[in-house]
């Protein structure tokens, strides 16, 4: 089964108006759509780096208890929990590989692989 939605943590959380703390998420899967439209807007063709504000905003569907995931709420996180949120839309897309540590039964040394999704 094809796994579509994601549940995420923000390390430090996203602060609202009222002061409230909201650090759990869900994140979708990206679309065509997802990838293509952000380059129209304004906003990015003006300052492309902009981009990951209007991409961010489109997958994230949730994000504690803020009504709506906007661009506008993007922003406002704290640049640790942009950077994991960065991190957690290239995985989850296939966009960056995964490793992992593992122990060699032999010598007993860590090693950094790329893991190999079940079935892959």
């Amino acid at each position: 089964m094809l796994v579509t939605e994601v549940e995420f943590q923000l390390p430090k959380g996203y602060v609202d108006d009222a002061g409230n703390l909201h650090r759990d998420g869900v994140m979708r899967l990206a679309t065509a759509a997802d990838e293509i439209y952000p380059l129209k807007d304004p906003r990015v063709q003006d300052w492309p780096a902009y981009l990951i504000v209007v991409l961010l905003s489109r997958v994230v569907t949730r994000l504690g208890g803020v009504p709506e995931v906007t661009a506008g709420v993007i922003e406002g996180l704290f640049s640790e929990d942009l950077a994991h949120l960065q991190n957690l839309y290239n995985r989850v897309n296939g966009l960056a590989p995964t490793t992992m540590t593992v122990r060699c039964p032999h010598c007993g040394r860590d090693h950094v692989t790329e893991a190999v999704p079940p079935g892959g």
